[in-house]
């Protein structure tokens, strides 16, 4: 069966995609109503309320708080413009990412964490495989994006890659879930010079980690369309 990106158009389907984005717009106006007042600019906004909108949860914004750091943003945007690799932990969050943004902006995803080899080597090794994978995926990663939202240990191996010298993301999204090392990471994550996205605490997830990097695919394609756009300062939006 063809999937849903490849059907024809039809008055049905037109129909439920408006339907689609009026629930959306909706659900932005009764988040930005909830919130009120915070201290995010316009784009870090956008990608903000995408996460609240994935997982209806307004801790997002205060006790997990996302944090953007070292030009992030500006540093992702560049990253995709040159079309950039993005590096998953985990199946989960590479099947959410978006596949016609990922089309339409030329950029490939990858995860090797199902990669049978990593099982002996996780065993021989007495590592896991989030370790491996993204110590696999080590020169897909340099100047690529790191997209981790499940393993506290996949954002650790990235960071001591990073620290090595093994390799140089764009950007880092790290916010892994958990009550075992995953606040213990982002705070290392922290530490580092790299551009990254994180948050406070236990909270994360694919859902989280997911929306974050399709709400950048999407402010992307808003903002190729206007030729105002300084990349190097899209804040000034």
């Amino acid at each position: 069966m063809d999937s849903a990106d490849q059907r024809p158009e039809t008055a049905f389907n037109r129909g439920m995609a408006e339907s689609a984005f009026d629930i959306e717009k909706k659900s932005f106006e009764i988040i930005d109503s909830e919130i009120g007042d915070h201290d995010y600019n316009r784009l870090e906004w956008d990608i903000v309320r995408r996460v609240i909108h994935a997982t209806a949860d307004f801790d997002f914004v205060t006790t997990a708080k996302i944090i953007f750091r070292n030009d992030a943003l500006v540093s992702g945007f560049n990253a995709m413009k040159s079309k950039c690799t993005i590096v998953t932990d985990v199946d989960m969050v590479l099947a959410a990412l978006n596949k016609k943004s990922l089309s339409t902006l030329g950029l490939s995803a990858v995860c090797h964490i199902s990669n049978k080899t990593l099982v002996e080597m996780s065993r021989r090794l007495n590592k896991t495989r989030s370790e491996l994978a993204m110590r696999q995926a080590a020169n897909e990663m340099n100047e690529g994006i790191v997209l981790i939202g499940n393993a506290p240990t996949a954002l650790f191996e990235t960071i001591k890659m990073i620290n090595e010298g093994a390799t140089k993301p764009a950007l880092v999204i790290g916010i892994p879930v958990g009550f075992v090392s995953a606040p213990e990471s982002k705070e290392e994550l922290s530490k580092t010079k790299i551009p990254f996205i994180t948050n406070r605490g236990r909270k994360g997830g694919s859902a989280a980690a997911s929306s974050i990097m399709n709400a950048l695919m999407l402010l992307l394609q808003k903002l190729g369309k206007n030729d105002n756009i300084d990349y190097e300062n899209p804040y000034k939006l």
